[in-house]
């Protein structure tokens, strides 16, 4: 069995060499020629996965290590008898730490609490669930947002539009879909920041395509906007350099590359293959994932008593994920020939440092700190407290 793979997904050669010979391609490298005479076909993000790929290749089995599944023809897939999985949720966890690191930077930079503060999560699917849980840990009020969901459930804790619209933080965690009564191409467009509170901030995590590049740059502009964190990009690997400067934050699409989520989107299209292929799966999480760099966190009596909790958390969140070297790394982009510039984005996610989730990291906290221990283990830390 021959297997053409995006080397992007860690440990892809190691892992699926167990089912056949797997080669290796940059994601925007993977073309016709690449798949003609493969049977199985693994990807990430950035490969169109459709009939201009596949048709005329033997492919049986495609699958995307990623949640999102805008780049999959779904519908082609099915009409070619190709076999198919994504890894939904895999990297749910990343993308909420993510959005707690950026809204902890951003409250240190405008000098605000996040506690008492209303955010509208517009998405509540797997990651923007787990957003909810991280910011009501905080001590934030969540509004939520998420039409399909709304319909399916019938729950009332689903939020129309305009009331999430309404919170001082905006974050969005949406599939891109282009068509239908919950298209969400564009949705963040100009009649879209017109209705935002003066002053809020507004997060993008989902896809590029969710926003209108113009529409972002003329709220930044205007000072209607209070903050800006963007991950994703219109036209990535080029993102807007103008829009990418008025962001407060901005990093090269990598949100959820915690090395867990990788490892665990690995393991779903892994173990989707060998069910496919009616193999016996013999790889697990504990032959990919190394020890934390940072096992332990330890917060004295006299910190956690003289310091601001949200400090606290700022700094601890810190020595896991330096959310500020993501965002002056992908500033390093602006002054580059606009012909170098889309390598160099990709070049940023290939060479992704290993980034490890909170669980890994145990942080001692003083027994009276109750509200720094409830709020660290909220965001997904491994809390004990002692003394």
């Amino acid at each position: 069995m021959k297997i053409t793979a995006d080397q992007n997904i860690p440990f892809v050669k190691e892992c699926f060499e167990s089912l056949g010979q797997v080669r290796l391609y940059g994601g925007r490298q993977i073309t016709r020629d690449a798949v003609r005479d493969a049977d199985v076909l693994l990807v990430r993000s950035i490969t169109p996965v459709d009939e201009a790929l596949l048709s005329g290749s033997r492919v049986k089995f495609a699958a995307t290590a990623t949640i999102g599944m805008d780049h999959i023809d779904r519908a082609y897939l099915e009409r070619a008898g190709i076999g198919f999985a994504s890894a939904p949720g895999s990297n749910a966890n990343s993308v909420a730490e993510y959005v707690v690191a950026a809204l902890l930077a951003l409250g240190k930079k405008y000098r605000f609490t996040l506690e008492g503060r209303s955010i509208g999560i517009i998405g509540a699917g797997n990651v923007g669930s787990r957003v909810d849980a991280k910011c009501r840990a905080l001590g934030m009020r969540t509004v939520l947002n998420d039409p399909p969901l709304e319909r399916e459930t019938g729950d009332e804790k689903y939020r129309p539009l305009a009331e999430a619209m309404g919170g001082d933080i905006v974050t969005l965690h949406t599939p891109l879909t282009k068509e239908g009564a919950d298209k969400t191409f564009h949705l963040a467009d100009e009649r879209f920041f017109a209705a935002m509170k003066p002053g809020a901030i507004f997060v993008n995590t989902a896809r590029g395509g969710v926003m209108d590049t113009a529409a972002v740059k003329g709220a930044a502009a205007t000072g209607k906007l209070g903050g800006l964190t963007l991950d994703v990009w219109e036209n990535e690997p080029n993102p807007d350099g103008d829009l990418l400067e008025k962001a407060d934050l901005s990093t090269p699409h990598i949100a959820g590359y915690s090395f867990d989520g990788k490892v665990n989107g690995l393991l779903m299209i892994y173990r989707a293959a060998c069910d496919f292929f009616g193999v016996e799966p013999t790889h697990t999480e504990g032959d990919f994932l190394p020890a934390p760099d940072v096992a332990e966190i330890a917060i004295s009596k006299e910190q956690a008593e003289s310091r601001p909790v949200e400090q606290i958390l700022y700094d601890t969140v810190g020595q896991v994920y330096a959310i500020g070297r993501d965002d002056l790394n992908l500033r390093r982009i602006v002054p580059l020939p606009e012909g170098q510039r889309g390598a160099y984005f990709d070049r940023l996610r290939k060479e992704y440092p290993v980034r490890r989730e909170f669980q890994n990291t145990a942080v001692r906290v003083p027994t009276r700190a109750g509200d720094l221990a409830e709020k660290l283990a909220g965001i997904g830390f491994a809390v004990r407290t002692e003394g």
